[in-house]
């Protein structure tokens, strides 16, 4: 007897119920959200990111940030995020409202990063870190993002945008590190992230 077809229709069915359940679940559940929200006229409007932001967002997904953290807080009953500082409540729907795709991530290889932009407020820490995360936290095993940055010879006056490193990692006598403009870009969008903000209807 052929079992051919019957193989197939299982696979089929297998791949079928996963697409629904990760892909259109999720998108159908997202349009409903962002209708909800339109239709309450009190409501403060999404503001996707713009600009800047926006541009480093794809600096993001462009350097794979994504593979070692995570842009979701767990609830309480679900992990010691909020207990680590991460975010103030954990992540809804609503706040991915607009964002295409949405990061979610899928391990923490480093800490979440759903709300860096309220926990590290400083631009030249986050430039530091993207150089060299061992200048930033001692025994991250983070990769250095030295490609973002142009190291030079100063000419003149050093640049006002050129970090500024501990004595024991500074760069040689007459040189400086300036971020190029994807640098720039990254470092906004991670300060531009916060998912903090109070809800009406945070979810269970």
């Amino acid at each position: 007897m052929n079992q051919g077809p019957t193989i197939f229709l299982g696979v089929f069915l297998t791949f079928a119920s996963a697409w629904l359940g990760l892909v259109v679940a999720p998108y159908v559940q997202f349009e409903a959200q962002r209708s909800q929200n339109a239709a309450k006229v009190d409501a403060p409007p999404e503001t996707p990111m713009e600009g800047l932001a926006a541009q480093g967002r794809q600096v993001y997904r462009a350097n794979g940030c994504v593979y070692c953290h995570s842009q979701q807080i767990r609830p309480e009953n679900f992990g010691s995020d909020i207990a680590r500082g991460w975010g103030p409540r954990r992540t809804v729907a609503q706040d991915y409202v607009g964002e295409r795709p949405v990061m979610l991530g899928t391990m923490r290889t480093g800490p979440d990063l759903a709300n860096i932009g309220t926990r590290q407020t400083s631009a030249a820490w986050h430039h530091l870190h993207l150089y060299n995360s061992r200048i930033t936290s001692p025994g991250s095993i983070m990769p250095r993002f030295t490609f973002l940055y142009e190291q030079r010879k100063v000419v003149g006056q050093r640049s006002s945008a050129a970090l500024t490193f501990p004595p024991e990692w500074d760069v040689k006598p007459g040189y400086e590190v300036v971020p190029t403009n994807e640098a720039k870009a990254l470092v906004a969008y991670l300060l531009a992230m916060d998912r903090s903000r109070p809800l009406e209807e945070p979810g269970p």
